[in-house]
């Protein structure tokens, strides 16, 4: 199938099926009508529990089961043996599409907006894992087909259906901490090699993997090792870094808690692989080992806010009101919301949310919640968007909102790859380099409605990635 004729069919394409009522199906039987036909991509790993999660509701069939690396899928595959599988998504999208309600997708960073987009034009709904894609433009692109099709979407980033997520947004609308002005988040990844060069050694293809098609749309290189399984998280082709992996966990909380949209500006500071005024070797195809990136936003609620994110050891400073002894986050990563009358701290996926000092947790009256909880807490994010397509529940991370949490989650990125940028050569003999320009730290300007860089025009080739000839999105 040609990859453009495969697009332009998608627009084109619509689900039909035939209800069956349940007193036909007889006692412990779930009828069709009931029941959420879904089209897995991604299915080992992390896929497999997402799966899981969307299985324990008792309302999921799935149709097909779709992965390029037999071994990884290979228990999903025993543990639905009626599905039918496939490693190519287009052949799914081919032969299956009238038999699927929704997609899950849980693949490498770089392939979500790929096999997503096709059939979510054909209005299928959509559960894609974090970040929700790789680049900039594909988010607001993912965003905008989710919202003129009418379908119901989420974000795998399960915090958001969390009870801490909405108890810190009940404590911050009350006004304990006043208007927030800085917040401060972190995380304890990256837990896979990060600031290494790109492999060279040209490695035999493992059995059962699919190497051109695991590619995708990103360039063609050799097979390595060094990429599979999960490390492809720390290479900008594939992944998109512990910044990519855990923002839209650790970011999720203030970016709904305070409405912060897109940011205006992002400048970050990062470790880097290089010595004196010469190269050793080419680390830029890798995010760096650890990063410090900072975030400008304005919001009508609270004016201007700095949102400073910390990965790979680095920490945020301690507050002044902590007092010894007491912790803040829970060893994986947290957030700090700093107000005009107070502060407040959460833990990874908006847990255990508190105030700093401490003592005022003995005089707080928490107001009365009244932001609807999901059942089952963060294990219900998947029967969240089960229930959203099957009876109209609102879900907790729809593209609407998590399309631009990913935006601002990769405006953080472009920040990181401005602060890499160098231009060399290699010198004359092996192993020598020429001195090469290294800007450094440089500050992004963003103009988020139209999508822009707009101090430095190099920065929006970045916004929208490249494409292996093909593989082009439309």
């Amino acid at each position: 199938m040609q990859r453009r004729k495969f697009i332009k069919k998608s627009a084109a394409v619509s689900a039909a099926f035939s209800i069956v009522p349940s007193f036909v199906m007889g006692k412990g039987h779930v009828p069709p009508s009931d029941t959420l036909y879904v089209g897995a991509f991604g299915v080992g790993g992390r896929g497999a529990g997402v799966m899981q999660g969307m299985y324990d509701t008792k309302k999921v069939k799935f149709v097909t089961l779709c992965d390029v690396d037999d071994r990884r899928a290979a228990d999903t595959y025993k543990k639905y043996p009626k599905a039918k599988r496939f490693k190519d998504f287009r052949k799914v999208y081919d032969k299956h599409l009238n038999e699927i309600d929704a997609i899950m997708v849980a693949t490498p960073d770089h392939m979500h907006a790929s096999i997503a987009l096709p059939f979510m034009r054909a209005k299928k709904h959509a559960y894609v894992e974090k970040p929700l894609t790789h680049n900039i433009n594909e988010a607001r692109l993912m965003t905008t087909v989710a919202k003129e099709n009418g379908i119901v979407t989420q974000m795998g980033n399960q915090g958001a259906s969390s009870a801490g997520s909405r108890e810190a947004k009940e404590w911050i609308n009350s006004g304990i901490i006043g208007k927030v002005h800085r917040v401060d988040c972190w995380t304890n990844r990256p837990v896979w090699p990060q600031g290494v060069p790109a492999p060279t050694e040209k490695q035999a293809v493992p059995k059962g993997l699919d190497w051109d098609l695991w590619l995708g749309g990103a360039a063609i290189r050799d097979y390595n090792a060094a990429y599979l399984p999960f490390k492809w998280r720390g290479f900008w082709d594939f992944g998109t870094g512990a910044l990519g992996d855990m923002g839209c966990h650790i970011m999720e909380t203030p970016f709904g808690v305070l409405d912060l949209g897109y940011p205006t500006e992002a400048e970050a500071s990062c470790t880097t692989n290089w010595v004196g005024d010469f190269v050793e070797a080419d680390y830029s195809s890798s995010c760096p080992a650890s990063s410090i990136v900072r975030l400008k936003f304005n919001t009508e609620a609270h004016g201007d806010i700095a949102l400073n994110w910390y990965d790979g050891g680095l920490l945020p400073d301690l507050p002044d009101e902590l007092k010894d002894g007491e912790k803040i986050g829970d060893g994986g990563g947290g957030s700090i919301f700093y107000g005009t009358k107070g502060i407040l701290v959460a833990d990874t996926y908006s847990r255990n949310a508190r105030l700093l000092p401490s003592s005022n947790m003995e005089l707080f009256n928490a107001p009365k919640p009244y932001l609807k909880r999901i059942e089952g807490d963060t294990g219900g994010h998947q029967n969240n968007f089960v229930e959203g397509c099957l009876n109209g529940l609102e879900t907790s991370s729809a593209f609407e909102r998590s399309g631009p949490l990913t935006e601002a989650v990769l405006m953080g990125n472009l920040a990181i790859k401005a602060f890499q940028y160098k231009k060399y050569k290699p010198g004359k003999k092996a192993g020598d380099w020429d001195p090469f320009e290294y800007p450094g730290r440089r500050k992004i300007l963003w103009d988020g409605a139209n999508m822009k860089v707009t101090n430095w025009d190099m920065a929006n080739d970045w916004v929208k990635g490249t494409y292996r000839k093909g593989w082009e999105l439309t």
